[in-house]
């Protein structure tokens, strides 16, 4: 048999993590494959870790006082699963991510035809429109990679459905804890292709997830200056420190030191940014 990791990070959003869940484990997926999951509730007051338990008591559900965010979140449910006994596989799922039927079955055949030595990324469409893509792998640019017939390279990744071989999490470890929430998957991805690691856009569209389309309030020059600055500062804004390391460690230092100047600016005067 060949295990699976499943892991998520959720905080008060009980219903999608028990619609994420309902089509995890409706999946179909080949005999030969047994999957547990590990989930982090990171400080959930609307029942969220009950309702799991209730509904699905074999899910690892573990706990956290609500500092963790996305990123740490996701990687202490990787090192529980880890802890627990060595997977062939691990999969990031998103709590508000629902997975199509095949979804797994694709991932995995995908990453057969690749020897299981590379990412394998799913691509997700809106709820509401299945021809608009909104999460998955993306070039070099930070557009979005069309998903084909075939599996196809892409340079990172959003890390809504991402399957890890083992021989991934070998060499390239764990996401960096010095990401609270976002930057995480995008740097997990670049990482692992200076390592060598092919990352693979999946065939076709392996589930929904809807993008949050306002404007971040960070930027948002209809926000008041002291909430665009709380904003900026949060870990689920644009951190300037956390944003920084990243860029230093992708982009070299004249570039991150730039945008650290130029966000710093936005925050102030974020009309400067508006497109007449």
């Amino acid at each position: 048999m060949k295990s699976i990791a499943v892991l998520l990070t959720v905080f008060n959003r009980k219903a999608k993590t028990l619609e994420a869940l309902q089509n995890l484990f409706t999946q179909e997926i080949p005999d030969e494959y047994v999957l547990d999951v590990y989930l982090v509730d990171d400080g959930c007051t609307d029942g969220t870790a009950q309702a799991v338990a209730e509904s699905y008591p074999l899910v690892h559900v573990i706990t956290s006082k609500g500092d963790l965010f996305w990123n740490r979140g996701m990687l202490l449910a990787w090192e529980s699963a880890a802890n627990a006994k060595p997977y062939d596989f691990y999969v990031w799922l998103n709590d508000d991510t629902i997975l199509n039927a095949q979804a797994l079955t694709t991932l995995l055949q995908t990453s057969e035809s690749k020897s299981n030595k590379s990412i394998v990324v799913g691509t997700t469409s809106s709820l509401k429109d299945a021809k608009t893509i909104t999460y998955g792998g993306r070039a070099q640019n930070g557009q979005l990679v069309e998903p084909k017939k075939l599996g196809v390279s892409c340079a990172y990744f959003n890390g809504n459905i991402v399957l890890i071989p083992k021989y991934v999490y070998e060499k390239v470890g764990t996401n960096d804890p010095v990401f609270h929430h976002a930057l995480g998957d995008f740097d997990y991805g670049k990482r692992a292709k200076k390592l060598g690691i092919e990352n693979i856009v999946a065939p076709g569209v392996l589930g929904q997830c809807d993008t949050h389309e306002s404007l971040a309030t960070w930027c948002n020059p209809e926000k008041p200056l002291a909430k665009r600055w709380q904003a900026f500062r949060s870990p689920l804004g644009n951190n300037p420190e956390e944003f920084f390391i990243y860029e230093k460690r992708h982009g070299g230092l004249f570039k991150a030191t730039l945008h650290y100047m130029t966000n710093h600016l936005r925050v102030v005067c974020p009309q400067l940014w508006l497109k007449k």
